[in-house]
C-alpha cells in the first residue's frame, strides 16, 4: 500500500460519491502494488460502474495529461502519495451545444406564413 492521505485536485462529485472513490482507491491499493497502475484503474472502474452504473472510466499513473468530457457530478482526480487518480463517467459532448440550442428553437418558432401544421410536417 500507498502511503498517505488522500489530496482532492479537483471534483463535482457530491461528498458520499467522493468519499466511496477515496476508500475504493485504498482498498485498491491493499490489494495491488503501487506499480500496477492498469490493476488499480481496472479494479476502480469495476466498482463505479457496479456501484454507480456503467460508463466509467478511470487513469492511474504517475505522469499524465488529460482532457476529457463527464457526466455532470461524475468526476473525480485526487492523488495518494504520487499517485494520480483520475475517475469519471464518461459522456459525449455536442460538436455545438449553441447551434444545437438555436436550431432546436427555429424548429418550434412560427414565422409569418408558417402554420403550426406545416411546421410539423
Amino acid at each position: 500500500m500507498l502511503e498517505g492521505k488522500a489530496v482532492i485536485g479537483d471534483t463535482d462529485m457530491l461528498g458520499t460519491m467522493q468519499q466511496d472513490a477515496l476508500d475504493l482507491a485504498a482498498k485498491a491499493l491493499d490489494f495491488f502494488d503501487v506499480t500496477e497502475a492498469t490493476e488499480i484503474a481496472r479494479f476502480l472502474k469495476k466498482e463505479f460502474d457496479t456501484m454507480y452504473g456503467p460508463g466509467w472510466q478511470c487513469i492511474v499513473g504517475t505522469d499524465f495529461g488529460s482532457f476529457v468530457t463527464h457526466c455532470y457530478g461524475c468526476f473525480i482526480h485526487f492523488y495518494i502519495g504520487s499517485l494520480a487518480i483520475l475517475l469519471f463517467k464518461g459522456s459525449a459532448a455536442l460538436e455545438d451545444p449553441k447551434a444545437e440550442a438555436e436550431a432546436e428553437a427555429d424548429r418550434f418558432s412560427i414565422s409569418p406564413g408558417n402554420s403550426v401544421k406545416s411546421l410539423l410536417q
